[in-house]
C-alpha cells in the first residue's frame, strides 16, 4: 500500500478499534432490545460506548443518539429545529456548509416555503460574525454552521458563534464531524442544541455516528419504529460499529488528551513548507485563518487537477481535489468558489488531509514525487506554472 493523505473523506479504522468490534460480529451478536443474556451483552457494550464518546465530546451520556452517518445526524437536527414551530420560517447557514446540509435546507425552501439565508464567507473562508447577528430574526427557527471546513480545515469560533445564537434565542446545530476527535472542545462550554460527529473521520468503522441533543431541544425522528435509542431513532443498532465509535472516541480522547494534535499541526506546517519552498505558483486556501491540524488545501497554478490525481494515483500517493460526496461532480468546488478562489487554483486544487497515523517518513516520501507530478500536470495541462490569478488569490501564500 502506498500513502493515504486523504483522511477528511475517511480514516483507516484503527487496529484497536477493530479488535474491540471482532467479538460483536462473532459471539456477541444478539439484538439489544432482546430480553435474555445475549441481547443484555449488546446493551451493556452500546451504554459503555454512549459513555466513551460522551467524554469525547464533554457531554452527558443520555443526551448522545446513536446515528449511521454525520448525513443522518445533520438531516435530523434541522429537521427537528424546523419542525418544533410553525411560526419560525427561517433558518441560517453559510455557502460551504456540507452537502446534507445546504440540500436538505434548499429541499425545505422549496417545497416547504422555508426562507434559508446562505452566509457568504471572505477569501480566507472566514465568517462575519457582525453579519451572523444581523440575520438572526426573531422568525429564526435555527442557525447551522460546521465547526471545521472539510475542504480548507477553516476553523470557526463555534464557542462564540454558539452564544451569539442563543442569546437571540435561536437553536444553533454545530456539524462538528471534520471536528471531533482533531482539535479538542467541549460541550461544556458549547452551548448547542445539536451537535454531530461521525466516527469514521477520527479511526472509527464507517456506519457509526452520533447526535448530540441538549436538553430541551425540539426533537422529532427521522426514523420511526421501535424504541431503540430512547424512542428517538428506530432500528436495530448496529452494534458492533457502535463499539468501534466507542473505542475510537476513547483513543482520539487519548491522543487529545497530550496535545497529538499539536504534533499533528507541526507534521502538516512542515508538508506546506516543503511544497511551498520547492514548487513555484501555489497558494494555501485559507491560510491566513485558523485551520484544523491535519488539512492542507493547495491551489497549483497551471496544473489541472485531475491530472495531479491521477499521476499520484498512479505513484500510490492517494489525495483529493473536494469532499469525497462530491467527487463524481465536475463542477468547481462549492467551498472555493465561495471563497473566491481564482480559476487557475480553483481548477487546480488539491485537499491532503493527515491523520495522527501519518508520519514524518511519508511527508518525505511524497515530497520526492509530488515536484515532478506538478511539472507532468502542468507541461499536458499546457500551464505555465505562473499563474495571472497569484494576486487575486486572496492572500493565499504561495513561494
Amino acid at each position: 500500500m502506498g500513502v493515504y493523505f486523504d483522511n477528511n473523506a475517511t480514516t483507516p479504522v484503527d487496529p484497536q478499534v477493530l479488535e474491540a468490534m471482532l467479538p460483536f460480529l462473532r459471539d456477541c451478536f444478539g439484538n439489544p432490545s432482546s430480553p435474555h443474556q445475549y441481547g443484555s451483552r449488546a446493551k451493556e457494550a452500546i451504554e459503555g460506548a454512549r459513555e466513551a464518546v460522551a467524554a469525547l465530546l464533554g457531554c452527558p451520556a443520555e443526551r448522545l443518539i446513536f446515528t449511521g452517518s454525520g448525513s443522518e445526524g445533520n438531516n435530523t437536527a434541522i429537521l427537528s429545529a424546523v419542525l418544533a414551530d410553525p411560526g419560525k420560517r427561517r433558518v441560517v447557514t453559510s455557502a460551504v456548509e456540507h452537502h446534507c446540509v445546504l440540500r436538505r435546507l434548499e429541499y425545505l425552501r422549496d417545497h416547504m416555503g422555508l426562507e434559508v439565508v446562505f452566509l457568504p464567507v471572505d477569501g480566507q473562508g472566514r465568517l462575519d460574525l457582525d453579519r451572523l447577528a444581523g440575520e438572526i430574526t426573531p422568525d429564526t427557527a435555527l442557525v447551522s454552521l460546521m465547526g471545521a471546513n472539510n475542504e480548507t480545515g477553516v476553523l470557526w469560533p463555534v464557542m462564540e458563534i454558539a452564544a451569539l445564537v442563543k442569546s437571540r434565542g435561536a437553536l444553533f446545530h454545530c456539524d462538528a464531524v471534520q471536528l471531533a476527535g482533531k482539535e479538542p472542545f467541549s460541550l461544556k462550554d458549547i452551548p448547542a442544541d445539536y451537535l454531530t460527529v461521525s466516527g469514521h473521520k477520527f479511526h472509527g468503522p464507517k456506519g457509526a455516528g452520533a447526535l448530540y441533543v441538549a436538553r430541551g431541544a425540539p426533537f422529532t425522528p427521522l426514523l420511526f419504529g421501535g424504541m431503540q435509542e430512547f424512542g428517538r431513532r428506530a432500528g436495530t443498532q448496529n452494534v458492533a460499529g457502535i463499539v468501534g465509535l466507542g473505542k475510537a472516541a476513547e483513543l482520539a480522547r487519548a491522543f487529545l488528551s497530550v496535545g497529538g494534535h499539536e504534533r499533528l499541526r507541526e507534521l502538516r506546517d512542515h508538508l506546506e513548507g516543503r511544497i511551498l519552498a520547492e514548487i513555484d505558483d501555489v497558494v494555501v486556501h485559507g491560510a491566513a485563518a485558523p485551520r484544523i491540524a491535519n488539512t492542507l488545501g493547495i491551489g497549483v497554478g497551471g496544473a489541472p487537477q485531475e491530472i495531479l490525481l491521477a499521476e499520484l494515483d498512479d505513484r500510490d500517493f492517494a489525495v483529493s481535489a473536494t469532499s469525497a460526496c462530491e467527487s463524481a461532480s465536475t463542477a468547481a468546488s462549492h467551498v472555493l468558489t465561495a471563497m473566491g478562489v481564482p480559476e487557475g487554483y480553483l481548477r487546480g486544487t488539491l485537499r491532503l488531509s493527515l491523520s495522527r497515523l501519518s508520519t514524518i517518513e511519508e511527508v518525505e516520501a511524497f515530497m520526492v514525487v509530488f515536484p515532478q507530478v506538478v511539472a507532468t500536470a502542468r507541461r499536458l495541462g499546457g500551464g505555465s506554472g505562473r499563474g495571472k490569478d497569484r494576486e487575486e488569490a486572496s492572500g493565499g501564500r504561495g513561494a
